[in-house]
């Protein structure tokens, strides 16, 4: 199908069609070149779209592999890989740093981010950065990396010593949730989304109508679609939580649920 066909086919528009274009275009690029192509990385929800339009253009998953650097990265590239090369050939355009600094400046992510747009690092080039007690471990592309060793030497007030690493080294802090078991009178958006976020399920309504919700990071106006374990609800403004578990029904036929809030 033709590129402007398929991007009309997702309702794409704006800079989610000139992010949905380039990626065709590394796709493509893969294939008449015979060699791998990569995106930038990509914010969950861009990811959502992008698996979405691969599956509509036919692209096969064993054409392209994720790849955040971590099991559970948010942020992930999409690596094209071309009709002769295996998953397991393919060398990762990802490097791993480390900048280390004295723990009584007690460094953010702001902060870290912050120095890296000051120096001129666009969002895309940089994954996921990983803020520790004495360290931030970060995930960049290849073009980048050779930049941010020779020159990134301060964040916020602190001096950094930045260093690369292998990324079996990577210091993943745990994720910080807060579990709560509710029942629901069904499995419907607006009725988990209310449990989960503790309103009322006619504000619920009024978010997912609004546009403000994602299920998966695909915005879902609609209240009544129904649920399953393991989905990922995304309220911009108020929080994120996952389905972790769908129980039984108890006496009253309500459904028994426990979700995970991302704090």
């Amino acid at each position: 199908m033709e590129k402007n066909k398929l991007l009309d086919r997702l309702g794409a528009a704006g800079e989610d069609r000139l992010l949905l274009a380039k990626v065709l275009d590394r796709a493509e690029q893969a294939q008449s070149r015979n060699i791998p192509a990569c995106t930038d990385f990509l914010t969950p929800q861009q990811q959502a779209m992008t698996e979405d339009l691969l599956r509509l253009a036919g692209v096969p998953e064993t054409a392209w592999l994720r790849q955040g650097g971590y099991e559970g990265a948010e942020r992930n590239i999409f690596l094209f890989l071309p009709d002769w090369m295996e998953p397991e050939t393919a060398e990762s355009p990802l490097r791993y740093l480390r900048a280390a600094f004295r723990p009584e400046f007690q460094l953010s992510h702001r902060d870290f981010l912050g120095s890296l747009m000051g120096m001129g690092i666009v969002r895309e080039k940089v994954g996921d950065i990983l803020v520790s007690r004495e360290s931030a471990d970060l995930i960049v592309l290849d073009t980048v990396a050779g930049f941010l060793l020779s020159s990134w030497d301060s964040a916020g007030r602190a001096k950094l010593t930045v260093e690369e690493i292998p990324a079996a080294h990577l210091h993943i802090p745990p994720v910080r949730c807060e579990q709560v078991r509710d029942t629901v009178s069904s499995l419907r958006l607006d009725a988990v989304c209310a449990a989960g976020l503790r309103m009322a399920r006619g504000k619920a309504a009024e978010l997912i109508g609004s546009g403000r919700v994602q299920v998966n990071w695909r915005e879902c106006t609609k209240p009544d679609k129904l649920l399953s374990a393991g989905d990922t609800i995304s309220v911009r403004g108020s929080g994120k939580f996952r389905l972790a578990e769908v129980g039984g029904t108890t006496k009253k036929r309500r459904v028994a649920i426990v979700v995970e809030r991302y704090v």
